[in-house]
């Protein structure tokens, strides 16, 4: 960031304690913080978990996982439940945090999920999204996009999951919404 966002004043580095160099507006006599995207992405499990949901978008032959961006004012476990319903029909019954990466192409800190839909029904999918399917957990392993965001958070999930060796219910997901 090398302008205020607030008055257009050429930004200086300027050390703040705790923090370090610091993009700084003189004339505002403020520190700028850079800003950044946020967003969310879901591992959609069945009503029963015994199931993973990936689909496919934009014309690309890759399984990815639900995502979207977060609204400005709404809650990240909002913004989960708004984007499965809007791109595959289903409602998010509850949710359960996972971990979050920055993405440096889009500027974007992903927040990923995992969470329960109330149901396996697939004829909600908009044209939004080009194809979407289950998959059980093994079989997502394998057919996720490699080498990708997405397929880090589906593999972080499964294998902590696998480390504990608990069944789905001990993560406690939470109806958050």
């Amino acid at each position: 960031m090398s302008y205020c966002t607030e008055c257009g004043t050429r930004l200086i580095k300027k050390h703040l304690d705790n923090e370090g160099e610091i993009p700084y507006c003189e004339t505002c006599s403020a520190f700028r913080f850079p800003t950044f995207n946020t967003a969310v992405s879901t591992i959609v499990y069945s009503p029963d978990a015994k199931k993973i949901l990936l689909i496919k978008q934009y014309g690309k032959d890759r399984n990815i996982l639900v995502a979207g961006y977060v609204n400005k004012g709404e809650f990240a476990e909002h913004a989960l439940a708004r984007e499965v319903r809007e791109e595959i029909g289903l409602n998010v019954v509850s949710c359960c945090f996972n971990r979050s990466e920055y993405y440096e192409k889009s500027n974007t800190l992903m927040l990923n999920f995992a969470c329960l839909a109330d149901s396996e029904d697939l004829s909600g999918v908009t044209p939004e999204v080009d194809y979407a399917a289950w998959y059980t957990p093994q079989e997502a392993r394998e057919a996720i996009y490699h080498d990708c965001l997405a397929e880090r958070f589906l593999l972080y999930w499964l294998d902590k999951r696998e480390y504990y060796d608990t069944a789905f219910e001990t993560y406690h997901f939470r109806n958050f919404l």
